[in-house]
């Protein structure tokens, strides 16, 4: 062997500390960017690839059986690139509760797709169907998703849920056997195909035949674009952040070991060695370790992968995702180029150094640094070992300074982690409108329970048409509400801008029901109006100005007097009140929305209110059935990970940085023993050394991390054509502040208390032999 192998093999094992250091920040690093870039990776275009992976149908189409042959419905598949079909299609309606039917739904007959040519279904648990009874239920359903359950049907037939499965083309509400679709009434057939360039010709495929409806996956993709505008920055920012932490703590830990290597890097300049060897020598030293760490970092990574993408998988609503090979080789080349710049700058420096100043810096800091410190620290009625701790991070500035940006770094991420969880639960919050406590008819897609038994005009479809009046009336009149009102939808046009835009109408006050103003106030009478960012936007219209409407012939004029935070259909919306849209055609109110008195208990409320209701034909539900809260879950879940990887990253540079400073001094501690220091006291000296450069390190990255916080979530709202309302950006609260400021001080605790007990348990014979 040469003899720079010997050294670099003599340096790995005699800095055994510094080497495991070295080895799982950059574990934990390459652990955090797998993550993060797997993050960024998923969070682009995911229906697009979602849609590419399942071979997703660009047109579902559903024929009329009784007009048309399977046999003639598959003729003009030819014109397609690719079909599958045609499928029985039967129509269902659920018990949602005993004399309670949800909203018909529709099942398809299909064998397994999992290897189909068009809309390749997966499972995300349990298995498909394979005999009469069973029923494999859509993701997207209003169905019981828990395997095993019985779902009872209108005229008591029961279905066992032996499935939950995911199709990005929305074919179905559920699937089972092809044979038996029969016994449940067939209702037609369905085709799915698949075009060329994604360009849907529905003519070409359906000429002539008795079409019942087609979907087209151009307005699917719309939906999802729409439903996870919002919060793609969100995984997009963490998955930034825990790649751009991690790499500029691992390069922190890296500079930090070997620059503490100066006096042995004078000795083998004094025995021969060039400058260059020894920048080659602390190179392989730094690479061996951070390769061993690398290599676990991405088994590490991919394997927490799994349940982080299953969520990401959830939020997104798409196929199941895995980390792409590439992102490996991305993220090892990266963290090890980063290792090796780190080292070869260190090394290079130390390297230019004159034999003798390297020799001499060695372990002995510069005559005089901290003496100041010491003096002042010893003045204070604190006990001696606590003020020569106090005093030591003066004495190793540029070492204290690299242990305080491990700090910021972790205080930062913490910050801006706290922050953007807050911000999310806001904007799914605001986007939902979901604070009333109890509902009617809203959500839940037909199983609030609106419907009753099979009446005259069809399986589950109410008997009569719900007064709304009669509702509110019984509303009003229960004990224990405080407030409620009523929405009325329809749809309405405004010069100048292509396509519907929808029109929310309510009955009563709706300012408490959850709408955050952006600018302006809530409508307050007749005539008066607000409307989302993207409405103001397509129209050159601002808070102040009029809009004229218009709906079956009649024009609508009014004012508007707020921007309000809205995403739905695009943010093309108008709230107003009823009374403004008097007389239009369709505009009855469907959905009830209630708050009750403090210390009503809700389910007790909501028990008495439907006993009012039942007459009417309607059910009431605690909540409002939006499934934001899910997401919010899942969301803050990954937001958790992220950030404690990062937190234990951070925690290790302090580590780094701690090891060396007491593997430095250990002849002083040998010193301080002797003279009569107990374990407990040079525990304590030694978490002493780094509390001052925690507490400066948090009050400097909190800042830090709410600038960012302020600065990314804007911009985040107008990658979607939004602008944010305060309540989504002030969401640091004065005790939440309070805690992250002293956040960084835990942190370093957290990083000294190894080497803190290393110290401590050292014997002083030991300490004072160690050169």
């Amino acid at each position: 062997m040469s003899a720079l192998g010997r050294v670099v093999r003599s340096g790995v094992a005699r800095r055994r500390v510094p080497t495991i250091v070295i080895g799982l920040a950059t574990l934990m690093a390459v652990a955090a960017s797998v993550l993060g870039v797997s993050l960024l990776v998923a969070s682009r275009a995911p229906f697009e690839k979602a849609f590419a992976r399942q071979q997703g149908a660009h047109l579902s189409a559903q024929f009329d059986a009784a007009k048309a042959s399977a046999a003639k419905i598959t003729a003009g598949a030819a014109a397609a690139e690719a079909s599958a079909g045609p499928f029985g299609v039967a129509t269902i309606t659920p018990e949602m509760a005993p004399g309670r039917f949800g909203a018909p739904l529709s099942v398809v007959g299909r064998a397994d797709p999992s290897n189909a040519a068009v809309d390749r279904v997966s499972l995300t648990s349990g298995r498909w169907a394979t005999g009469p009874g069973e029923i494999v239920v859509s993701t997207d359903a209003a169905l019981p998703q828990r395997l095993g359950i019985q779902v009872t049907l209108a005229g008591g037939r029961t279905l066992k849920v032996v499935g939950v499965a995911r199709s990005v083309s929305r074919t179905a509400d559920g699937w089972v056997v092809p044979s038996e679709i029969a016994s449940l009434g067939l209702a037609g057939y369905q085709m799915l195909y698949r075009f060329n360039g994604g360009s849907v010709d529905a003519d070409a495929v359906t000429a002539g035949l008795p079409v019942v409806g087609t979907q087209s996956w151009l307005t699917l993709k719309k939906t999802a674009e729409r439903d996870t505008a919002l919060f793609v920055p969100f995984l997009m920012a963490f998955g930034l952040l825990g790649l751009v932490m991690s790499v500029l703590i691992v390069a922190n830990v890296v500079a930090g070991t070997v620059g503490a290597s100066l006096r042995r890097i004078g000795i083998l300049k004094a025995i021969g060695f060039t400058p260059a060897q020894v920048v080659r020598a602390y190179l392989a030293q730094a690479l061996l370790p951070a390769t061993v760490g690398t290599a676990l970092g991405v088994v590490v990574g991919n394997l927490l992968a799994i349940p982080v993408m299953a969520q990401t998988t959830e939020a997104y609503g798409t196929t199941p995702l895995a980390v792409t090979p590439w992102v490996n080789v991305v993220v090892v080349v990266l963290v090890l180029g980063v290792v090796a710049l780190a080292a070869w700058a260190s090394a290079w420096r130390a390297g230019r150094l004159r034999t003798v100043d390297a020799i001499a810096v060695g372990r002995t800091p510069h005559a005089g640094r901290g003496v100041w410190a010491s003096r002042l620290t010893s003045r204070l009625r604190v006990p001696r070992t606590v003020s020569l701790g106090l005093a030591r991070p003066f004495a190793r500035p540029a070492r204290t300074l690299a242990m305080g940006a491990a700090i910021v770094f972790g205080t930062t991420a913490v910050t801006f982690s706290v922050g953007l969880t807050s911000s999310l639960s806001e904007v799914l919050s605001a986007r939902a409108h979901d604070v009333a406590d109890v509902t009617i008819g809203a959500g839940g897609g037909g199983g609030i329970g609106g419907q009753r038994e099979p009446g005259p005009n069809g399986p589950g479809a109410p008997e009569k048409e719900p007064d709304p009046v009669a509702i509110a009336a019984a509303i009003a009149a229960q004990p224990g509400t405080r407030a409620h009102y009523g929405a009325a939808t329809t749809e309405a046009t405004v010069p100048g801008v292509t396509g519907a835009i929808t029109v929310i109408a309510f009955t009563g006050d709706a300012s408490w029901g959850g709408y955050r103003m952006i600018s302006g106030r809530w409508f307050s009478q007749v005539g008066e109006a607000v409307v989302p960012t993207p409405l103001l936007t397509a129209t050159g219209t601002r808070v102040g100005d009029t809009l004229t409407l218009k709906h079956h012939g009649k024009s609508y004029t009014v004012r508007i007097v707020g921007e309000v935070f809205d995403t739905s259909n695009d943010g093309l919306e108008v709230f107003a009140d009823t009374a403004t849209f008097a007389g239009a055609t369709g505009l009855t109110v469907r959905s009830h929305h209630i708050a009750v008195d403090p210390g009503v208990d809700v389910a007790s409320y909501t028990t008495s209110l439907n006993k009012a209701l039942d007459p009417l034909g309607v059910t009431a539900n605690v909540g409002s059935g939006e499934n934001g809260s899910s997401i919010v879950v899942t969301l803050n879940a990954l937001a958790a990970m992220l950030t404690l990887m990062l937190v234990v990253v951070a925690a290790l540079g302090v580590l780094n940085g701690v090891v060396l400073d007491t593997r430095e001094r250990i002849q002083e501690l040998g010193i301080h023993k002797a003279l009569g220091m107990t374990p407990r006291q040079t525990i304590a000296m030694v978490i002493t050394s780094v509390t001052l450069t925690g507490l400066a390190a948090g009050l400097i990255g909190v800042p830090l991390g709410i600038a960012l916080h302020g600065w990314v979530m804007p911009a985040m709202g107008n990658s979607a054509g939004l602008v944010l309302p305060p309540s989504i950006l002030a969401v640091y609260q004065p005790p939440e502040l309070a805690l992250l400021l002293t956040g960084g001080l835990p942190l370093a605790i957290l990083g000294a208390l190894l080497p803190a007990t290393w110290a401590a348990r050292t014997p002083t014979t030991t300490a004072l032999r160690t050169e």
